[in-house]
């Protein structure tokens, strides 16, 4: 049987519209059996995606799916190359029709398109099911929405009943490669060591170029050669589940087993033991191996028996967060950055604990427990950016917080500016295992 590419074009919400291009392109150069994915949805994404469908129910899809979809569609549907993608988010059918009208805009035959529903337990009798596994910690007033994270199955169903898209919600990442993996080799649901490493090939493509140079390059340690250009990855499944991982021809970036690894272990907590709605994989033994230029094999993977449960995430209204910004540059600029910090802090210290940084001098590495403000100048840098960041349950009081930042420019130390301030609502989540039986999954087509 001839082995199933399938190579990733997105992996998060916001990455670049034009990476899948590359990979498309590639893809139908090299012949055979092939897939596209799209990878984005974050967890916090889908809770924001909730959040914009509440304002507008016609929205609460992936923002950018015009964008991604529109440079491929075409050459996808002629080539024969379906793509699946977690695009749906809060509003799978929305974002189907949205594919139906990007279609028929490019002036394409009407796609078949199919949608995975079930994970989104938002409503009467999900929060009902949902608050039972979460006993008393579920908070009604603050509910904003729940999500079970499925598996790879529906998506394989779809697309044996001829889907050309599939478009899901929340699925587990690995899923989204290991469908259309699922329709090739007709494997079975207990198919463990198969299933286990097709879903390692999928958790290697997940993010998007993390895997081929992406968050990997650091300059004068592990080079990487045209990041500017970097090429999204494509796997090759065999049907023993092991993968070949590959990149797009005549793109930058680098595939090399440091570039494998690194990603193999991404957000990995128990290597024996990584669990998915479709199978438990075990990397311990696996095994990897450079083959060529860009060209790393992963074999090895082992898979027990799935979970009787499913994971299912609950997002709550978590208050609001504040943040300002005001620069000082030229001499003592630092002190007097300190000295904002002090205003600041009297003046709204008594309301809310505040966070500062000085970017530039210390902010990813500063701390909440007020050390900037017990520390005297110790640098004498010439261009410091002051940053003020607050969390609240009232937006009243955020908003104050806001105005006092801004107050500076002229009530503060000489020589401030360059303000910007901003507020986002904030989410809290908790986490519970519900049995799968009671989260069926269904499929429809538009």
């Amino acid at each position: 049987m001839q082995t199933l590419e399938v190579g990733c074009g997105a992996g998060f919400s916001g990455d670049r519209v034009d990476a899948a291009v590359p990979v498309v392109k590639t893809l139908i150069a090299r012949g055979g059996p092939a897939a596209l994915m799209f990878e984005n949805l974050a967890e916090r994404t889908l809770a924001h995606q909730h959040l914009i469908r509440r304002a507008n129910p016609s929205l609460g899809y992936e923002p950018l799916l015009e964008l991604e979809l529109g440079p491929i569609l075409a050459d996808c549907l002629t080539n024969n190359i379906p793509i699946i993608g977690n695009f749906g988010a809060a509003n799978p059918q929305g974002a189907a029709l949205c594919i139906v009208q990007l279609a028929e805009k490019l002036g394409l035959p009407k796609p078949r398109i199919a949608v995975v529903m079930g994970d989104d337990l938002s409503n009467q009798e999900g929060r009902t099911l949902v608050k039972q596994h979460l006993n008393n910690a579920f908070d009604e007033r603050r509910f904003v929405c729940a999500n079970a994270y499925l598996g790879a199955f529906e998506i394989a169903q779809a697309l044996k009943q001829g889907a050309q898209i599939v478009v899901t919600g929340r699925v587990a990442d690995p899923s989204l490669l290991l469908g259309p993996a699922i329709a090739h080799y007709q494997w079975s649901a207990s198919d463990w060591d198969q299933l286990a490493g097709a879903t390692m090939a999928g958790h290697l493509l997940e993010c998007g170029a993390q895997v081929s140079g992406g968050y990997f390059a650091d300059p004068g340690k592990k080079e990487v050669p045209g990041l500017d250009d970097v090429g999204f990855p494509i796997a090759e499944i065999f049907e023993d589940g092991s993968c070949v991982i590959t990149k797009a021809d005549h793109t930058g970036g680098l595939v090399d087993c440091r570039t494998v690894k690194e990603q193999l272990l991404y957000e990995v907590h128990d290597p024996a033991a990584y669990i998915t709605p479709d199978v438990v994989a075990d990397i311990t033994q696996a095994k990897v191996e450079q083959l060529g230029p860009d060209c790393v094999r992963l074999s090895g993977v082992k898979g027990h028996a799935r979970t009787d449960t499913l994971k299912v995430l609950a997002y709550f209204d978590g208050g609001w967060l504040g943040e300002g910004e005001i620069s000082y540059a030229g001499p003592n600029a630092e002190a007097r950055a300190r000295l904002s910090m002090d205003v600041m802090q009297k003046r709204m210290g008594r309301h809310m604990p505040l966070r500062f940084d000085l970017i530039g001098l210390s902010s990813i590495l500063g701390d909440d427990g007020g050390s900037l403000l017990n520390n005297t100048p110790v640098t004498h840098s010439r261009d410091v950016r002051l940053r003020v960041a607050a969390k609240h349950e009232s937006l009243a009081s955020i908003e104050l917080l806001l105005q006092e930042l801004t107050a500076l420019w002229t009530g503060g130390p000489a020589g401030g500016g360059g303000v910007r301030v901003s507020k986002r609502q904030r989410l809290s989540n908790l986490a519970c295992l519900i049995p799968r039986e009671k989260i069926p999954a269904t499929i429809h087509f538009i």
